[in-house]
Parts: structure tokens; C-alpha cells; sequence
């Protein structure tokens, strides 16, 4: 089955952001990782567009070159993304979920691994820097990247990681502060990568789980030199970990298929639990104290969906019976979709499978709110759901989002389709009052009002 594309969620708390450019912009129009602050997928800007297509509300489209499935991120007046540019002949990805997209074999052309920079008000393009030139050293998933890791920038730098390649940090200026290589790994049938890293105060952790030999990793920040490393008893997944600031401890928590671990900021492990699907994708968020995790390959039988509550240690799996224990606060063993990262948007959680349903539960008690609602088509959803003005909303791979009332009744209120069902797998940033939108071969702007 297609690999997991994705979508990282990468940790960083909203900074009072220096002037750049034409000049000051607000800390909230900051969207520094995957998901947005604290990887919720929500933002409480109230002049964010609702609807838009290539004529309404779109400000800019700028054409991007190569392919990346990573999610765009904004500090300041600056957009950032990556992509890798095949100079020969490149196999075009299909719409749709599907069998049949192993590509275990390397390609054989000469690849460029770019990071590129555009200004948030026009569109212009501020600099590109290619880190990388040659022939890549591992197979790829049709369906997948080079470049599906979500970069992370906070006020001073930008964090740029290339699965199997390396890590890069630039100024927003785009100059190259330091880099550091990485030795490839095998990954399941040849997929590829997909975990982002994540940022806390003055350190970078990356997660790498293959099948060659998966760990975690400590950086410094500021130098990119190794502080610790963790080997990890896992196997190929594609979740981004995240960094949870609870009321009694902070830590890195990393999904898996053998088992979802805790650690702390040593690298000690703190807890454990079992029961997820055979691949694990979506990246884990905190809401109302509690910890969301989930695990929903569609081919498996187990698709869990755990709420937890801070302060566990040991072993806190559940019982093939069980759907809570003292630390996990409600489990659906049904529930969770294969690539989405669920959503929590006031009081309610929603899930987008992967086929084009809808559910949503209570967040605190994990009790069914409606069941399954079927968008339109049906069609295949890899993006990850986002919020605000009291709509949800849910892009397919077909460019075509369905904009959901939020609430305790599903009501589907329209649609916003791109031109010529633009092929989407990439969540949107959400900048203040723009929505920046990636498709597999444009970024696009959209600002409601734009002409």
C-alpha cells in the first residue's frame, strides 16, 4: 500500500517575531511547522478565506518545480518549502489509494534536493539553495517524495531535513548556517521517509524508523553536533513524534507500529504501549491535558485511536478487552484513519479517513458524536483536516476540499476545487488571514477579497 506521506508535526511554541521585509508581522500569523502551533491544525484568525478556486480569493500561484508532498511553513513575511527537482523522466504519481506503487529499485537520473523561499504578500521567489545534487541512493513509493519532511523555522532559522540525505540550517536569508549528512536506511518495500523532526528550546530530535536499524536523535540546535541517541526495536513508520508539555513533565512522544514510547528529554524511556495497525502514520497533538495518538492502516483490523492522560510509566497497554485503563483515558479500536492526523476543534475530535468519511467523537470522553458521513465522491484523502470560523476542512488528492459545519451535526456547507483536479497530499499552512495551499505542482495563496 502507498506509504505514509506524511505530514510531520513538529513542536515550536509562537514567538514574538522580529520585523522583516516591508516590516512587522504578528506572532499569530506564524505557521512554524506541521499543523501549525503546538500541531493543532486550528487557528482563530477570523478573515481566513472559506471558499476560494483560481478566481475567487486567490491572491497568488506560483509555479514549483520538482515534487514534494512537504507541508509549507511561514515566519514573517517569508513562505518556506522543499522540493526535489528529477532531471530526467519522472513516473507521474496516481490519484487515489491503491496497490501496485512499490518502486524498490533507486532511479537512475541525476536529482536535485532544493529549499525554496517566496514572499507571503506576492508570491516572488526570495532565494532557492540546492543542498544536494546526484543519483538517490534508495527507492521511492510512486506516490511518495524525496522531499515529504515538513521543515521547521522559528525566529532565527530554518530547519530543512531530507529523509535519508540530511539536515540543513539556514538563515532566513538563505544562508547555510551548518548541515549534517545521514547514512540512507532501507524502508518496508522501498517507500521511502516521511517523519519530520521536531524542535524544544535549543534542540532538534529526529526520529528514524526503517528496517535497517531505527533510533532517535538529540541535536543541538545551534551546531547540529549529536547530544544523545536512542536505538529503538522498531520497523519501518512515517510519523513525525511530538513533544508534550504537560503539567508534570515534558516529552517526546513517538509512534509505532511494535509500540507507542515516551522519553524524556534524555532519551530515557518513560512509558510504553501496544495495539496499533501495521503502519503508523498520523502525528500525535495534546488538547484539554490530554495526549491524542493514533494508528488506522486501512488493510489491518486494529485502527486505534488512544486518548492519555500525563504521568504514565511501564507498560500501559490495554487488554484485548479493555478501552481505558489509569493512564488511557478512552481507546476507539476502530477509529483512526491511515494518513490523517485526526483534528480537535472546540470540545469535538473529528477524523477524515481515508476514503472520504467523516466521524466525530467527544474529545474528553472519546463517546461517538455522529457516525460515519460520507463526502462527496468518495475519493482518497491524505491531507490532514484543519479549522477555523467554525468550518472543518478536508482536501482530497483531487484538489477538491469539502468544507464541513463544525458541530455536533454534520453538515457539508460546499465545496472549493482547484483547476484541472490539481493533485494535493500536502496540508496547508494557515498565515494569519492567507491560506497557502500546495498542490504537486503550484503553491497558491488565498486571502479573502484577493481579485
Amino acid at each position: 500500500m502507498k506509504p505514509a506521506i506524511f505530514r510531520n508535526s513538529l513542536f515550536l511554541s509562537i514567538v514574538v517575531c522580529a520585523a522583516l521585509g516591508a516590516g512587522s508581522i504578528r506572532a499569530a500569523e506564524n505557521w512554524p511547522q506541521f499543523r501549525g502551533p503546538d500541531a493543532l491544525g486550528v487557528s482563530g484568525d477570523k478573515n481566513l478565506p472559506s471558499e476560494w478556486s483560481e478566481t475567487k480569493n486567490l491572491l497568488w500561484k506560483k509555479s514549483v518545480a520538482g515534487r514534494g508532498w512537504s507541508s509549507p511553513v511561514v515566519w514573517g513575511d517569508r513562505v518556506f518549502i522543499t522540493t526535489v527537482v528529477n532531471t530526467g523522466e519522472s513516473e507521474e504519481p496516481k490519484k487515489g489509494l491503491y496497490f501496485g506503487g512499490n518502486r524498490p529499485k533507486p532511479p537512475t537520473t541525476e536529482h536535485e534536493w532544493k529549499v525554496l523561499c517566496f514572499d507571503l504578500r506576492t508570491g516572488k521567489s526570495v532565494w532557492q539553495n540546492r543542498v544536494e545534487a546526484g543519483v538517490p541512493r534508495t527507492g521511492l513509493h510512486v506516490k511518495n517524495s524525496y522531499a515529504s519532511e515538513t521543515p521547521i523555522v522559528d525566529a532565527d532559522r530554518l530547519y530543512v531535513y531530507f529523509g535519508n540525505v540530511g539536515l540543513f540550517c539556514f538563515t532566513h536569508a538563505g544562508e547555510e548556517v551548518w548541515s549534517k549528512r545521514f547514512e540512507p536506511r532501507k524502508t518496508r518495500y522501498g517507500w521511502g521517509t516521511a517523519a519530520s523532526p521536531v524542535l524544544h528550546e535549543d534542540r532538534l530530535y529526529v526520529i528514524n524508523d526503517n528496517d535497517d536499524g531505527s533510533y532517535l536523535l538529540a541535536l543541538d540546535k545551534k551546531t547540529g553536533d549529536q547530544i544523545w541517541r536512542v536505538e529503538r526495536e522498531e520497523k519501518s513508520n512515517w510519523a513525525t513524534p511530538y513533544i508534550w508539555k504537560n503539567d508534570l513533565r515534558t516529552e517526546i512522544v513517538t509512534p509505532g507500529t511494535g509500540r507507542f514510547r515516551s522519553y524524556d528529554l534524555n532519551g530515557k524511556q518513560l512509558y510504553e504501549f501496544g495495539g496499533a495497525s501495521s503502519i503508523t502514520i498520523a502525528t500525535p497533538f495534546s488538547k484539554f491535558g490530554l495526549l491524542y495518538v493514533s494508528s488506522g492502516y486501512i488493510g489491518d483490523r486494529k485502527k486505534p485511536l488512544f486518548a492519555l492522560r500525563p504521568g504514565a510509566a511501564g507498560d500501559i497497554s490495554l487488554g484485548d478487552d479493555e478501552t481505558k485503563n489509569e493512564h488511557i483515558v478512552w481507546c476507539q479500536k476502530q477509529g483512526a484513519p491511515y494518513n490523517p492526523t485526526t483534528l480537535v476543534y472546540g470540545d469535538l475530535l473529528y477524523v477524515l479517513l481515508d476514503r472520504g468519511f467523516v466521524v466525530c467523537y467527544d474529545a474528553r470522553s472519546g463517546e461517538e458524536v455522529y457516525g460515519r458521513q460520507r463526502l462527496p465522491n468518495g475519493r482518497a484523502f491524505t491531507s490532514s483536516p484543519w479549522a477555523y470560523g467554525g468550518k472543518i476542512f478536508c482536501l482530497n488528492e483531487y484538489g477538491e476540499t469539502f468544507v464541513v459545519q463544525a458541530g455536533r451535526e454534520f453538515k457539508l456547507l460546499h465545496t472549493n476545487r482547484l483547476a484541472d483536479g490539481a493533485m494535493c497530499m500536502s496540508t496547508p499552512a494557515l498565515a494569519g488571514d492567507k491560506l497557502i495551499l500546495r498542490s504537486e505542482d503550484h503553491l497558491y495563496c488565498f486571502h479573502e477579497g484577493a481579485e
